[in-house]
């Protein structure tokens, strides 16, 4: 029996989920993230297509309460073992105007008070750097010692971890703070597994026991380039001719899976290219960009150009509709003068090539921008299953993928889907973890 216990998949809440990237992170590390809150209709859309068998709240966390989290999901009084957090990070951002007082900074506290009415055994809350910078540090350890009042181990060597370490090609850091209840012991940060490619670095010069990070051409090589399909100008999806992958793009499409990978396999046809509508560029763009070298930035759009040999930078989000819709920068694709695309954002994000998002640019490149990367959630999730003292087996059959439709939802089909005022995102200010980084 206590064995039959250790291997039963330890279950999860995740709070500002957005599309999914720490769930599926925390899904692949062996647990059932069975109920997602999210306030952004698009986003939950998203996130229900590809989690179908579990629950998604579309409201927001400050109208949420622990007990409406589990009589709508699965957890009923199950005890709960994590709790993740993402919460929106704008006050917090270097880039960003950094304003102490900003009401979406107050939103890490609704996240505390829903630690203490779900009571789970771990939290795990992720957000931007500059929660650890000036003035903001005070709010991080405000956070800490209302934990640790409440019953909460928390530690207080908090890291700031960067994906690139964590076998992902993109240089992007975060801050994970890590708790536990006090009748259980902490879980350990997840040592590097990787480091950093750097362009034209000699292959004689080990500056490292570990193995460097995937490259920007390990991540997108194996895609076919979007321009030789027509079909792509209208639609984000087109059946194409993939090359030769590496091991990292092997394990993203599917054919070669991951010993610790203890995700639900998803019913995926593997020669569609999906999440990938074209950008068109003026000739003067595409010659810019053409002039532009690899890795640095082209002067009048300040957009940086992949170095296929290197990581990519870190993958911004932009605005939300109501502050303007503007696209945060895009990388440039290392050998075509063009923008990626989402799917290619999503390669070097370490998303599966199974995992949808909106079919258009603007929210799909939000989905990607604003979430954890998988890879790098994973590494904080196998170091929780340690905690816990639990042995997950590999899922048998095939999981559905959600409706189709859910991927098309315009904001106010989307609002209506789920029920809610499409204006309460400008209403309470809080924008779905969009990240101005």
């Amino acid at each position: 029996m206590a064995d039959e216990l250790r291997k039963q998949r330890p279950i999860a809440v995740d709070l500002f989920a957005g599309a999914g990237g720490m769930t599926l992170g925390f899904e692949q590390a062996g647990f059932d993230v069975l109920a997602a809150v999210e306030i952004d209709p698009i986003h939950c859309a998203i996130h229900e297509f590809n989690f179908p068998f579990w629950t998604v709240l579309c409201q927001s966390v400050v109208d949420t309460t622990g007990s409406e989290i589990r009589k709508r999901s699965q957890i009923g009084d199950r005890e709960i073992d994590v709790v993740l957090c993402g919460s929106p990070c704008q006050g917090f951002s270097i880039i960003g105007k950094r304003v102490v007082d900003d009401p979406r900074n107050s939103l890490v506290f609704h996240f505390h008070r829903l630690v203490l009415e779900l009571k789970p055994k771990f939290f795990v809350m992720e957000n931007v750097r500059g929660i650890t910078i000036g003035e903001h540090k005070q709010i991080l350890k405000n956070l800490i010692s209302e934990f640790q009042s409440k019953g909460y181990q928390v530690e207080e060597n908090y890291q700031v971890l960067n994906a690139a370490h964590y076998g992902v090609p993109q240089a992007r850091e975060r801050l994970f703070l890590l708790g536990a209840r006090e009748d259980v012991v902490l879980p350990k940060y997840p040592q590097r597994l990787t480091q950093i490619a750097k362009p034209n670095q000699s292959p004689k010069k080990k500056s490292s026991v570990l193995g460097k990070s995937p490259t920007v051409w390990d991540a997108i090589g194996d895609i076919p380039e979007v321009e030789n399909y027509s079909e792509l100008l209208t639609q984000d999806w087109v059946v194409a001719e993939f090359g030769k992958p590496s091991n990292y793009a092997l394990t993203l499409r599917g054919i070669k899976t991951l010993k610790n990978d203890y995700s639900y396999p998803r019913k995926f046809d593997f020669p569609i290219l999906s999440s990938s509508l074209r950008t068109k560029h003026s000739d003067a763009t595409r010659e810019r960009f053409a002039a532009t070298v690899q890795g640095e930035r082209e002067p009048i759009s300040r957009f940086h150009k992949l170095h296929p040999s290197g990581v990519c930078n870190t993958l911004r989000a932009g605005t939300d509709m109501y502050r303007g819709s503007f696209t945060s920068p895009r990388p440039i694709h290392p050998f075509t003068p063009r923008c990626i695309t989402v799917r290619e954002a999503a390669r070097l994000h370490s998303y599966p090539d199974w995992f949808r998002f909106h079919v258009t640019k603007w929210h799909g490149f939000r989905q990607v921008g604003n979430s954890v990367p998988p890879l790098l959630a994973k590494s904080i999730a196998l170091e929780v299953m340690k905690a816990l003292d639990k042995f997950p087996s590999k899922p048998e059959g095939i999981k559905e993928l959600g409706d189709e439709n859910l991927l098309h939802l315009k904001m106010s089909e989307a609002a209506k889907y789920y029920g809610i005022n499409p204006k309460v995102i400008e209403t309470i200010n809080d924008t779905a973890n969009l990240n101005y980084l």
